[in-house]
């Protein structure tokens, strides 16, 4: 693997209750979260070819540690998002060459599908920042019960020269969801949208 990662953290968040309200099965949602050397921190370089490879090998690697943390095969996921925060001498096009050229893929093919775009975010932070997940039905992005975000914190990361980089994945949408739109049930999966 060509990223240098200092560390990797996996996080499972399971919604029991809402609104005083049991939600069976739980909702669930896991995000696989890699700290990694940015190797172009503190200085500008026009080819950031290096950190969009990157990108495609990270894909893979936490999409598959993400589906792993749920405990489902890789096509029973129903939301995903990617994120990434670089630390203070990294620019926020390297946070977008990992996430945007080549990292959708791996991650569609750790899934068994993916028509939707996969929701993004990108941001810079010190020690702490927390990281803003996007999340979004895989196959359809008008499924409004999927509409929803991750929050995801390492105390240590991202350092100056680092980059927190993430992909999260869920088995279900919102606990209660019921705000109308496109169900599960109604997808029909050949744009993205519908």
């Amino acid at each position: 693997m060509k990223a240098v990662i200092r560390k990797i953290v996996t996080v499972v968040e399971e919604t029991r209750q809402e609104g005083g309200r049991d939600i069976n099965p739980p909702t669930r949602r896991a995000a696989a979260v890699a700290v990694i050397e940015n190797p172009f921190a503190g200085r500008y370089v026009e080819d950031l070819s290096p950190l969009i490879e990157i990108g495609e090998e990270l894909g893979a690697l936490l999409a598959e540690k993400a589906v792993a943390a749920l405990g489902i095969e890789g096509p029973h996921a129903q939301s995903y998002g990617k994120a990434a925060a670089v630390g203070e001498n990294g620019e926020l096009e390297h946070a977008a060459a990992l996430l945007h050229p080549k990292m959708g893929a791996p991650v569609r093919k750790v899934l068994g599908k993916g028509a939707a775009l996969i929701p993004s975010s990108k941001k810079r932070g010190g020690l702490g920042a927390v990281l803003d997940i996007p999340l979004g039905h895989k196959d359809a992005a008008f499924v409004r019960s999927h509409f929803d975000g991750m929050e995801v914190q390492i105390n240590d990361a991202p350092r100056a020269n680092e980059i927190m980089v993430a992909v999260a994945v869920t088995d279900s949408g919102r606990p209660l969801p019921r705000v109308g739109g496109l169900t599960v049930a109604e997808i029909k999966g050949e744009d993205g949208l519908r």
